[in-house]
């Protein structure tokens, strides 16, 4: 194809067709509020909801805001999305994670007193019959793990589809 753009250098012109490098579900993701509650980016969160977004809105992997705040340890941008009515046992569609599970993995203490704050249950299983105890044990999270035994000591006694209690792993 032939391409007389007079002003090719300084414009970019091409006659090369541009490649999308992303996909429509990664647009949507960085658009939505799931990319914003992975950054930290508490502005753009609340600018969100404000304009009508759901708190519990799932992105194309089933994952709601809260699970990427709670994973990467954003306490104040979970503290808005559940005031703005966030469900704190939302569980994700595959593995059954919740976002107390993300943040005990982590080992985001503030973000799982926020979570229990907001009544997180922690004898919530995922698919693979694991409480949050057994997320932070399994990563050594040592005060996540003080944080939910001190919560709930009977935890310590929660068997997995495999029959492993959290010290086990």
């Amino acid at each position: 194809m032939d391409h007389s753009c007079e002003h090719e250098k300084a414009c970019g012109c091409s006659s090369k067709p541009l490649l999308c490098a992303q996909s429509f579900t990664e647009m949507d993701f960085e658009r939505g509020i799931w990319q914003a509650a992975l950054d930290g980016n508490v502005k753009r969160v609340r600018l969100l909801l404000d304009k009508g977004w759901d708190p519990d809105a799932r992105d194309g992997s089933g994952y709601t805001a809260l699970h990427y705040a709670s994973r990467s340890g954003h306490a104040g941008i979970c503290q808005l999305l559940l005031e703005r009515g966030a469900d704190v046992n939302s569980q994700t569609r595959s593995g059954k994670a919740s976002s107390l599970h993300r943040a005990a993995f982590s080992g985001h203490s503030g973000v799982l007193k926020t979570l229990i704050t907001h009544g997180a249950d922690p004898r919530l299983c995922d698919s693979d019959g694991q409480t949050a105890l057994h997320k932070a044990a399994e990563k050594m999270q040592g005060e996540v793990v003080k944080i939910l035994l001190d919560l709930d000591s009977s935890l310590r006694k929660v068997k997995d589809k495999h029959g492993r209690i959290p010290r086990d792993l």
